[in-house]
């Protein structure tokens, strides 16, 4: 029974079970070839592994279209460099052993490289072998690892400029959560990828070293071995030991410099997808005009007395005809282009005049973009425009932060525009406008960059941060230098978002809050029926989330602000009053946006003097305001500006913490001018939340 269920078990195990062993095999093999004697003709099928193994990865890295998708190769190189290593030690074994005998004792590789390859010279292998020697490790191993290091350095001093720059495209819409964890994989892997060929290009390196310290000492052992132990002559053992350590290191060097070349292939290459041979292609005979010049060098050198005329006039004729291609096409091409911009825009048809109707009074835009011409491509899908899609972003990310649908972006040229301005209204009113350059991308500075760009200095629209801009080729260089570079529908998406911020009450209608309480009654029917306009008119709901919205609290918890309503609407009809109440109910959420989830708050508060004296002014004016005078007013808000900024250098919030009374008249006196400054009452402190005052205005 036992044996039954042993073969049971056996039989159970499938294919899958041997997946992924090839490599520990292979290092096991390499590790059993250092210890282990090796017959010759299994050494023969190990060198040609080898070689086969060497070509396999030379290919896979002309062919593969970036870098990153043969993230493996530093691994590859590796094992292959082990692997070559090992049979170097069981050839050597072997050629010391059996070279006496002469022939393929060897193995019939070796024999094959010494005889055949070098033709069965010994001095003209030992050249052949020195000048591979040189190559792989002088010219290959040498640029490769110089280029390897310093890919790594910049790639790892550009990591946090293109963190950076995928924030900016979370925050702008451009990217999900999901997507921005993809695009932070791919730059850690390719900090991880140049870091490892950082590594890997030194054991090529080594390798090329061995191997000439390899063939110094299996030429001086051979020396030593055939003369004392096996009592040949100078001649004869110079003869057989010399051509199988010459063969011996050709085979293991050939695989070595295709190893070399791969590496080296690799690393010049930039991290965009394409193949290669298309790309260098496509670069190098893309200008007539080189390959007129270099058509008419060849021929003056085929012409020029005592060299070879065939040969160079052949070439010369062969550039000039593909000069001529190149230059058919481009024309072609461009003729193309201009007959597409003559014809112009299809005028449609005259029709006859219909009478005038409502439909054909123009209601302004409840939000609206209007671009120069010269934009026009920034929101033409067919011309390859984004920005459409961006703003969608923007819409569906601050839908979700404010708790109501953003009503879309309506987009229209303007021909009285500057060709690369834009304008964003509200209600058609304009609340911002800029100017950008579609063919450009802006580097902003975010506080600290380590050089300067070549560029048009500029402003960033939305933040009003220094920027610059630059051409898509300089992205790199902007990236390692700390700036934050995006492209030019990131930046317009990103300005209407920072204005559709800061002006979300305006956004909200009556018909906004009428579906909203309408998608809550689905939900909670009990809670909606009898509340409008029983308890409270549907003005008064529109006017308290307007003015939540107006202090940057989200309405998203509409079921709590509701409830709220209901408990106090049959009290007070003061929507001040009635908008203090709701924030008390919310000052979890609150509390959470401003600070996140720290238990302590740190607060900026009024000095009690200067509290005090601002509610007897309020109590004086009957609840209308603070009367202060001019002199007063400016300095508080210095004072308030310059706490705020100390908060922002320490990465703290700045929250000014004042009484119930003054929170919604100071909020409404640092909005606009100290937009990172949020306000909030005493009340409005959650009871397991502790305080820290950092400063007090006013002392």
């Amino acid at each position: 029974m036992d044996v039954k269920a042993a073969l049971g078990q056996i039989k159970q195990i499938r294919p899958s079970s041997f997946k992924g062993i090839g490599t520990p095999l292979l290092v096991l093999a390499a590790l059993g070839m250092v210890v282990l004697p090796i017959p010759p003709f299994l050494l023969d099928i190990l060198f040609s592994f080898n070689i086969a193994l060497a070509l396999i990865v030379l290919l896979v890295s002309i062919y593969t279209d970036r870098p990153l998708d043969f993230a493996a190769f530093p691994s590859v190189l590796l094992v292959a460099t082990l692997l070559r290593l090992a049979l170097n030690v069981a050839s050597t074994r072997v050629v010391l052993l059996e070279g006496h005998n002469g022939g393929d004792a060897a193995g019939k590789v070796i024999e094959a490289f010494g005889s055949v390859v070098i033709g069965g010279n010994y001095a003209v292998g030992l050249v052949v072998f020195l000048i591979l020697i040189v190559i792989n490790f002088a010219v290959v191993t040498k640029g490769a690892g110089r280029i390897s290091e310093v890919s790594a350095r910049f790639t790892l001093d550009a990591m946090p400029g293109k963190q950076m720059a995928i924030d900016a495209d979370l925050n702008a819409g451009v990217l999900n959560q999901e997507q921005a964890r993809v695009r932070r994989a791919e730059v850690t892997k390719e900090a991880d990828f140049y870091g490892a060929m950082d590594g890997a290009s030194k054991f090529v390196k080594g390798d090329a070293i061995a191997g000439m310290m390899i063939l110094a000492i299996n030429i001086l052992g051979g020396f030593v071995i055939g003369m004392v132990q096996h009592g040949l002559s100078f001649s004869d053992a110079v003869e057989i030991y010399t051509l199988l350590t010459i063969g011996d290191g050709l085979v293991a060097q050939i695989p070595g410099l295709l190893l070399s070349i791969a590496a080296a292939l690799m690393v010049t290459r930039q991290n965009e997808s394409g193949d290669m041979g298309q790309m260098m292609i496509s670069q190098m005979f893309d200008s007539p005009k080189s390959l007129a010049i270099a058509a008419g060098v060849l021929f003056i050198m085929g012409i020029v007395p005592g060299m070879p005329h065939f040969a160079f006039l052949s070439f010369a004729m062969v550039t000039t005809a593909a000069a001529y291609f190149v230059y058919k096409r481009n024309n072609t091409k461009k003729e193309q282009a201009l007959e597409l911009a003559a014809r112009g825009p299809v005028e449609p048809k005259e029709t006859e005049q219909k009478e005038l109707s409502w439909e054909d009074v123009r209601h302004v835009d409840t939000i609206g973009l209007e671009v120069g011409y010269r934009l026009i491509p920034l929101v033409d899908k067919g011309q390859g425009g984004e920005l459409l899609s961006r703003i969608k972003g923007v819409r569906k990310k601050l839908s979700q932060e404010l708790g109501f649908l953003v009503p879309a972006v309506h987009i229209r040229d303007n021909l009285d525009l500057a060709p690369n301005a834009y304008q964003i209204s509200l209600m058609g009113v304009v609340v911002g406008e800029a100017e950008v350059r579609h063919d450009c991308e802006l580097a902003i500075n975010p506080g600290q960059v380590y050089g300067k760009l070549d560029g048009i200095e500029t402003r960033d629209p939305a933040f009003g941060l220094e920027a610059v801009w630059i051409s898509p080729e300089q992205r790199e260089q902007a990236q390692t230098l700390g700036y934050t570079v995006v492209d030019t529908a990131t930046v317009v998406a990103t300005h209407i978002s920072q204005l559709l911020s800061n002006n979300a009450a305006k956004l909200l209608g009556y018909e906004e809050v009428q579906q909203l309480v309408e998608m809550l009654g689905k939900q909670s029917p009990k809670l909606i029926d009898g509340f409008i306009p029983d308890v409270m008119p549907l003005g008064h709901v529109v006017k308290v989330m307007q003015n939540l919205l107006n202090e940057g609290v989200s309405v998203r918890d509409l079921r709590t602000i509701v409830q709220t309503l209901l408990e106090y609407g049959a009290k007070s009809n003061d929507t001040e009053v009635l908008t203090a109440a709701v924030r008390i109910a919310l000052k979890r959420m609150i509390v959470q946006e401003i600070s996140g989830p720290e238990l302590e708050i740190p607060v900026i508060t009024l000095a009690p003097e200067l509290e005090q004296m601002l509610h007897k002014s309020m109590q004086a004016t009957g609840g209308e305001g603070p009367n202060i005078e001019p002199g007063l007013a400016e300095r508080m808000q210095q004072s308030l500006l310059d706490a705020a900024q100390k908060q922002e250098m320490v990465g703290q919030p700045a929250i000014l913490l004042t009484s119930g009374m003054l929170r919604s008249t100071l909020s409404r006196f640092v909005k606009y001018t100290i937009p990172s400054l949020r306000v909030i009452s005493y009340q409005e402190i959650p009871d397991e939340k502790q305080i820290r005052i950092v400063s007090a205005v006013g002392q």
